[in-house]
């Protein structure tokens, strides 16, 4: 919004106390002032693991498994014709698909795992301030990637311990032995962890969800937390559903962490973490529809969702909120969530007819009509 402000007031922020916020330039010339008495307002959230490309999968999965390798055998013998559909579609649409996907969740930087993937005029951060290292039994020359000198003092991402037997045990003591130069490491579902390897651990992601579905267990976050510091990822829709809030339900539903742990998780410590500047910019506004503030967070869905600013600038807002916005510059695309108008920078409309021409079988959660 080019000299323009947007101010939120009484705003019932997730710490409980209510405040004026203001964001964009100083206040001069159009401003935009929402008054969020009934609302809920909280960071832009971090989604710390992602795959981005892989958020037109729908879950795949025949059976519980004892780790990653085993799943991974098993949908690309008994599901391949479904993948090999799906990666037909563009790489650029299906990341783009990706990041709104976190976009619609209210997530303003999405760390996404693996290669460095292109997204033109992508609205919300992805992060890039780290190095991805698969794993340790399926990528080659980890090792080497590891210890390469003269690396900018990033942390290394690294899908660790993802099962539920000894080899998965074992890959983390193992990654932990290669470790000569002593790389920040951040481990992802860490199913298998101790709190002695959490040790050696920058912060490690927890994927409940998607841990659930594939392996009917995940980690024992609330030894863990005790050792290193918790994030919280999605994973792809290929192991978990697309909805941010219905994971964060059921972590929550685990008691591992509390309800002030698991929303730093998701935000002010993940955003230390990943070293994410200018994160403060970002902000949400949610329907409340709990009187207490954690219930109210937790109870949050897309639909819900009236406001998102990312790096100060708009970049969803619900059509009950649009003469705010008559000025702005952006194009935007009229979506609809659970029947609830919303406008979303960019040409998400688009991008969904581009996905529908593939005539792949996609259940996508918004309309454009």
């Amino acid at each position: 919004m080019n000299n323009e402000s947007i101010i939120l007031r009484n705003a019932h922020w997730i710490d409980g106390t209510i405040r004026t916020i203001t964001l964009g330039n100083e206040i001069a010339g159009n401003t935009a002032i929402i008054d969020c008495s009934d609302n809920l307002v909280f960071p832009g959230l971090v989604n710390s693991h992602d795959h981005l490309h892989f958020n037109l999968f729908p879950r795949l999965g025949n059976q519980l498994y004892n780790n990653y390798v085993e799943w991974g055998n098993d949908i690309h013998t008994t599901n391949k014709e479904e993948i090999a559909e799906v990666l037909h579609i563009d790489k650029q649409v299906r990341t783009m698909w990706g990041m709104y996907k976190n976009l619609l969740a209210g997530v303003t930087t999405v760390v996404h795992h693996g290669e460095s993937l292109a997204v033109d005029h992508s609205p919300i951060r992805i992060c890039n301030r780290c190095y991805s290292l698969h794993s340790v039994r399926l990528e080659k020359r980890w090792q080497l990637r590891l210890n390469k000198p003269f690396r900018q003092n990033w942390p290394f991402a690294i899908h660790i311990g993802e099962g539920t037997d000894q080899p998965s045990r074992n890959e983390i003591d193992q990654l932990l032995r290669w470790n000569w130069l002593k790389r920040k490491l951040v481990g992802i579902h860490g199913v298998a962890m101790n709190e002695q390897q959490a040790k050696g651990f920058e912060a490690l992601v927890w994927c409940p969800q998607s841990n659930f579905f594939l392996l009917g267990d995940t980690a024992r976050i609330h030894k863990l937390k005790q050792a290193t510091h918790i994030l919280f990822g999605t994973d792809a829709t290929v192991s978990a559903e697309w909805n941010a809030w219905s994971h964060l339900r059921a972590a929550r539903s685990t008691r591992m962490l509390s309800d002030t742990e698991l929303v730093e998780a998701v935000t002010k410590k993940a955003a230390h973490i990943w070293q994410i500047n200018g994160w403060q910019q970002d902000v949400v506004v949610a329907k409340r529809k709990s009187v207490d503030t954690m219930d109210a967070f937790f109870a949050v869905d897309p639909q819900d969702i009236l406001l998102v600013i990312c790096k100060g600038i708009p970049v969803l807002f619900d059509t009950s909120l649009s003469g705010h916005f008559n000025g702005l510059s952006k194009i935007y695309s009229r979506i609809y969530i659970a029947g609830q108008e919303k406008f979303v920078a960019g040409d998400m409309a688009g991008l969904i007819k581009k996905i529908k021409r593939t005539g792949v079988k996609i259940n996508m959660p918004v309309d454009t009509d």
